[in-house]
């Protein structure tokens, strides 16, 4: 039964991967991030990495900006492999996906970091 809905999750995830992420998306990525316990602030890096491309200030291949984009957009549709209706069961497929996306996105994640660090060096 995990199988089916880890696959359906991943088939999910594939389908929103060429979706246009808007501002309203990424406000509502913010609301959701609350619900994912464990992975609350792997959320949050991949919301945050995901703005700061947009606006310029980082630089990434669109492969990995398409895996942040999917894993947003799949975290906060309604269409899930189990729905968020269902407490608690309902975070288990999104919190999944973000590890999954967490562990393809290591190297750029560690990247990521180095340049937010940077950068509040540069503003001191």
């Amino acid at each position: 039964m995990k199988k089916q809905f880890l696959g359906k999750a991943l088939a999910l995830f594939e389908g929103f991967r060429k979706h246009k992420i808007t501002t309203a998306d990424l406000e509502a990525a913010e609301l959701k991030a609350k619900n994912l316990d464990v992975r609350k602030e792997d959320f949050q890096i991949l919301i945050a990495m995901c703005k700061d491309t947009f606006s310029g200030k980082y630089k990434m291949n669109k492969w990995n900006l398409s895996v942040i984009v999917a894993t947003i957009v799949y975290v906060i549709s309604p269409l899930d492999a189990i729905p968020d209706v269902i407490p608690v069961l309902g975070w288990v497929d999104d919190i999944t996906i973000i590890g999954y996306a967490v562990a393809k996105l290591s190297e750029e994640i560690l990247q990521y970091k180095l340049f937010r660090k940077q950068a509040l060096v540069n503003q001191s």
